[in-house]
């Protein structure tokens, strides 16, 4: 399975991106049963059409898994709906 965060926004505008292959990651198990644990691939994609401040920054999770591909988008903007995600990717962000 792969992972990706990638974020966009924010007050100086920098994309960061991290990946995670759960084969060869020390956290792969736990983030795949993280992934499954929030049913990722049965949540809707997320707010990515909803306007947003540009100084506030967005992340995508995107998973790649036995030929599925899924991604959820967020708004790091304090909203409890996004804290879910928010917990996912710091776990990412940690692998």
């Amino acid at each position: 399975m792969k992972i990706s965060a990638t974020s966009s926004g924010g007050f100086a505008g920098i994309t960061r991106q991290h990946e995670v292959d759960t084969a060869t990651s020390p956290a792969g198990q736990a983030l795949e049963a993280e992934l499954a644990s929030r049913a990722f691939f049965a949540n809707p994609r997320g707010a990515a059409e909803e306007p947003v401040g540009a100084d506030i920054p967005r992340w995508t999770i995107t998973v790649d898994a036995n030929g599925q591909r899924h991604s959820v988008s967020f708004a790091e903007d304090g909203n409890p709906a996004n804290a879910r995600w928010r917990e996912l990717l710091d776990r990412i962000l940690a692998a």
